[in-house]
């Protein structure tokens, strides 16, 4: 009989490794059966996952860190024996905002530098008194949020006095957008596609273009559930990097499309889906940016929970005053990676 674990994930296309893994028979040739469990906030999984309602979570690398260090006062040690993939971000903008900063200059290509200086100039000439423009990230620790930061300080912008950063959970991202609560947001796939398919925003940049190959979620997991039930930990693991390997092959993207759009997944239209597994994003109803690494599931390590990763994380964090700096810190924030249960895992 195999094993039940409860699992937590975000709609969003990045979990595609654990539903593969569910729906494949991935977790089921390692003698697992996945309770995919679907959320609509990183607030609910960081919740149920603490409090045990979850025993394991799709998951923003930079979470389990805040909870090494404290944050939320009294969060569980959590770990990440396998990451998720790299990529799949993308900054969306309202139809307002990019036509503002293509009279400044910026161009379809995504070009961060290019665009980052036309949005900066954008805002510096807004009439006084308007207050900042909003661009919404998903959460507080999560790596949008330091995209962006990096992006808009690297344009000469102050963040959250020239551009406000609130937090709006993915699946209602578009929405806010389309209300006019927002003039932009940095997210994962599909809500960038369903945004400008939708045609309320148009595409600023991409995660690949910001980071090249940046990682972004993990798998993450309670360290004293690990420690009790490590078979199933490791068993987990290969699980999800058999089935990122699959979603990665270009001849199961259909298929991927199809397990992804059910009602018990993303639940979402399959075009918006397509966009990002073709690697060619949407600028508007009809045109497409090429994005070959717009998102990777096993390429490249990148299942790995690396420690460099763990690292830019961590100094992000200290860098915007998130984390308290020294090596007792680091040490703890370097902990919650775990590539030697990945490499135990995998033999």
């Amino acid at each position: 009989m195999n094993t039940v674990l409860r699992v937590g994930f975000i709609p969003l296309v990045d979990a595609a490794s654990l539903i593969v893994a569910a729906h494949k028979g991935f977790a089921a040739a390692q003698g697992l059966a996945l309770d995919l469990q679907r959320q609509m906030s990183w607030a609910t999984i960081r919740d149920r996952i603490a409090t045990g309602r979850l025993d394991a979570a799709h998951m923003l690398a930079p979470m389990p860190i805040a909870a090494a260090l404290g944050m939320p006062k009294g969060a569980p040690r959590l770990i990440a024996p396998v990451a998720l993939g790299y990529n799949g971000n993308a900054v969306t903008v309202s139809e307002r905002l990019w036509s503002a900063m293509v009279e400044q200059g910026a161009t379809e290509t995504g070009d961060p530098a290019a665009n980052g200086a036309a949005l900066a100039r954008v805002v510096q000439a807004r009439p006084a008194g308007s207050g900042p423009l909003s661009l919404a990230v998903v959460f507080p620790f999560s790596p949008h949020r330091y995209e962006l930061l990096d992006w808009l300080s690297g344009a000469g912008l102050v963040p959250e006095r020239d551009v406000r950063l609130p937090v709006v959970p993915p699946p209602f991202m578009a929405d806010a957008l389309e209300a006019g609560l927002i003039d932009g947001f940095c997210v994962g796939e599909p809500w960038n596609s369903a945004a400008i398919l939708g045609g309320h925003g148009r595409l600023a940049t991409t995660k690949a273009a910001l980071m090249g190959r940046g990682p972004e979620k993990v798998l993450a997991l309670r360290a004293d559930w690990a420690e009790a039930h490590e078979e199933s930990a490791l068993a987990l693991t290969r699980a999800i990097v058999g089935a990122a390997r699959w979603c990665d092959a270009p001849e199961n993207r259909e298929e991927l499309v199809a397990l992804l759009a059910a009602s018990d997944a993303l639940d979402c239209p399959p075009e918006q889906l397509r966009p990002v597994l073709s690697g060619e994003l949407p600028l508007d109803a009809t045109r497409r940016l090429c994005a070959p690494e717009a998102i990777v599931f096993h390429a490249e390590g990148a299942t790995e929970p690396s420690l460099g990763h763990a690292e830019w994380f961590y100094r992000q964090m200290t860098r915007w005053g998130d984390a308290p700096g020294g090596a007792e810190a680091r040490a703890a924030a370097l902990a919650c990676f775990r590539p030697d249960l990945y490499a135990r895992a995998l033999g």
